[in-house]
């Protein structure tokens, strides 16, 4: 991969990352419920479902998922039905006394990595995106193979960055929120949000249909 077409990829990432989606919700909703520590975790399973994706759009098999209906069908209505329940949850989470030096609440490690991971990986409108933005920075007479991992860890890294930030900028809004009534107003607008994302998604069709 040349330097400029990486430099036109790296761009193209900035963008992609900071456009607000499921992804940043969920950063968000992790930085407001369990701080930057443990927030770091859901950014975690983020970039694990991207690789995955990645990983299975360079397979071919990405190609599968977005022209054959039913497997497409399944992963959308799966992402819409998951993100519900994360409004529903967000919905119902109880308001706590929270105090300046108090520290995020402990929840298991894997129940964020695996919220993270979910998100991501039952969105088959990024497996779209991304089987109609990779091959466009493709260079057919190098190694498909380097090329795909030179943009996997690309997207990767700044992904980190953009949901470390959104994170990070959520958790600060935590330390602000001192009464009841502002955290549950805080939960209702997130779980609104989360039904909002999950309304969105299940407009998403399959190019072409």
């Amino acid at each position: 991969m040349s330097w400029q077409l990486w430099s036109a990829f790296f761009l193209a990432c900035w963008i992609i990352s900071i456009s607000p989606g499921a992804g940043a919700i969920a950063s968000m909703s992790a930085g407001v419920n369990h701080g930057v520590r443990l927030g770091l975790w859901n950014i975690l399973g983020l970039q694990l479902a991207l690789a995955a994706q990645i990983s299975i759009v360079a397979a071919g098999v990405g190609v599968l998922l977005t022209t054959t209906s039913w497997a497409f069908a399944l992963i959308k209505w799966f992402g819409v039905f998951y993100l519900l329940y994360l409004a529903w949850q967000q919905w119902r989470a109880p308001v706590r006394v929270i105090q300046l030096d108090a520290r995020a609440p402990d929840v298991p490690v894997h129940r964020l990595v695996l919220r993270g991971f979910l998100v991501n990986m039952s969105n088959p409108k990024a497996m779209v995106f991304l089987l109609a933005v990779l091959p466009q920075f493709i260079d057919p007479r190098a190694p498909l193979a380097q090329q795909y991992l030179v943009m996997g860890i690309t997207m990767t890294v700044v992904d980190v960055i953009v949901m470390g930030a959104y994170t990070w900028l959520a958790a600060r809004i935590l330390r602000l929120m001192h009464s009841a009534k502002q955290q549950k107003i805080l939960n209702r607008g997130f779980a609104g949000l989360f039904t909002l994302a999950a309304g969105l998604l299940s407009l998403v069709h399959q190019a072409g249909k």
